[in-house]
C-alpha cells in the first residue's frame, strides 16, 4: 500500500485485526470493586520535542501526556511505567535530568514511577504507560454524551499552539512553558466524576476539532461551538490576532485540557467540582462553529501522526 495513513484510520484498522477496541484515552480493566485504566503513549526527539526543549522538560512531558489519559477516565493515578531508549550522545548529564523529569513530575501528581526499560536507540525514544484506578460507577468514557447536553472544556486553549508560534517566531512568552511543560487535568477529572454530572469526557492534546470528531464518532452525536464563548489563552489574541488565536484552539493540540459533556442539570454540581467554561451544546449530527447566528462546519483538523504503509 502506498502514501500515507492517518494515526486514528490507522487504529481503526488495528481494531478490525485485534477484534474490536474501545475507543477511550485508556483501556479498562476489571479489578473487582473498581476498573484499572492504562495507557501508553510513545514520544520521539525529532517528533514531539521542540530543539528548545530541555532534558529535564523532555522527562516531564513524557509523564505529563500519559498521566492527562488518567485523567480523562476520572481516575487516581496509581504510577508510571517508563521505557527509554537513550542516542549515543546522551551523557550523564542528559540522562540525570531526563529521569528527574520523570520523577517531578510524577511526585507533583501524588504518584510515581514504577520501573521500566532502558536501552540504546538512534533516536531519543520514550514510551510511558500509566495506570490507574477509578470506581465502576465513576469511570468517564468518551461515550456517554446525548442531544442536549452542555459541551464544556477545563482551562484556556490554543497556550500551546501559541507557545510554538512564538517560540517559531523568536518571540518571548509565558505560552512557552506551556508548550514544554504541560499539565495534567488530574484533580479536574477527578472531581468532575465525583460530580456525576458528566456523560463523556477526553482530552483535547490533539486539538479541540479532532477531539470533538473523536467523541461525536464514539457517542454518535454532533457538537455545536459557541465561537465567542471559547476561552482563548490569555495574551493569544494579542499575540496571533483572532483568526489565528481561532485556529490554534481548533487544531494546535498540545493544550491537554479536558472537554466534556454534561446534563444542564448537573451544571452547578460540575462548578463546584472545578473552573469550567461551556462552550457549546450537544445536536444531532455535524460539528458546527456558531457566532452572530451563522453557523458553519468545523473541520476535522488537528495535530495527528502520518504513517507511511
Amino acid at each position: 500500500m502506498n502514501g500515507a495513513i492517518g494515526e486514528r484510520d490507522l487504529i481503526r484498522r488495528i481494531s478490525v485485526i485485534l477484534g474490536g477496541l474501545e475507543n477511550d484515552d485508556c483501556a479498562v480493566i476489571d479489578a473487582g470493586e473498581r476498573y484499572l485504566v492504562a495507557s501508553t503513549d510513545m514520544l520521539h526527539q525529532k517528533t514531539d520535542f521542540p530543539d528548545i526543549m530541555n532534558p529535564w522538560q523532555m522527562g516531564w512531558m513524557a509523564v505529563a501526556v500519559n498521566l492527562s489519559d488518567i485523567a480523562a477516565m476520572g481516575a487516581e493515578p496509581a504510577g508510571v511505567l517508563i521505557a527509554a531508549g537513550l542516542p549515543p550522545e546522551a551523557d550523564q548529564y542528559f540522562i540525570d535530568e531526563l529521569f528527574s523529569g520523570f520523577g517531578d513530575c510524577a511526585a507533583l501528581y501524588g504518584t510515581r514511577i514504577l520501573g521500566g526499560d532502558t536501552d540504546s536507540h538512534l533516536e531519543l525514544t520514550i514510551t510511558g504507560t500509566s495506570l490507574g484506578f477509578v470506581e465502576k460507577e465513576l469511570i468517564l468514557r468518551r461515550r456517554g454524551a446525548r442531544a442536549g447536553d452542555l459541551l464544556c472544556t477545563t482551562g484556556s486553549l490554543g497556550a500551546a499552539g501559541g507557545g510554538l508560534w512564538a517560540w517559531q517566531n523568536g518571540m518571548k512568552s509565558e505560552l512557552i512553558t506551556s508548550l514544554l511543560e504541560p499539565e495534567p487535568r488530574l484533580k479536574e477529572g477527578r472531581a468532575l466524576a465525583k460530580s456525576g454530572s458528566v456523560t463523556a469526557m477526553m482530552d483535547n492534546s490533539d486539538g479541540l476539532a479532532l477531539s470533538l470528531s473523536d467523541l461525536s464518532e464514539v457517542s454518535g452525536v454532533g457538537f455545536l461551538v459557541y465561537q465567542d464563548k471559547l476561552p482563548l489563552a490569555p495574551g493569544l489574541v494579542e499575540m496571533v490576532g483572532q483568526e489565528n488565536a481561532l485556529e490554534m484552539a481548533l487544531s494546535a493540540g498540545g493544550d491537554f485540557e479536558l472537554v466534556f459533556t454534561l446534563r444542564s442539570s448537573g451544571l452547578e454540581a460540575a462548578r463546584r467540582a472545578c473552573d469550567l467554561t461551556v462552550i457549546g451544546e450537544v445536536v444531532e449530527e455535524g460539528i458546527w462553529m456558531e457566532r452572530a447566528g451563522k453557523r458553519r462546519q468545523i473541520e476535522r483538523l488537528g495535530y495527528e501522526h502520518r504513517i507511511g504503509l
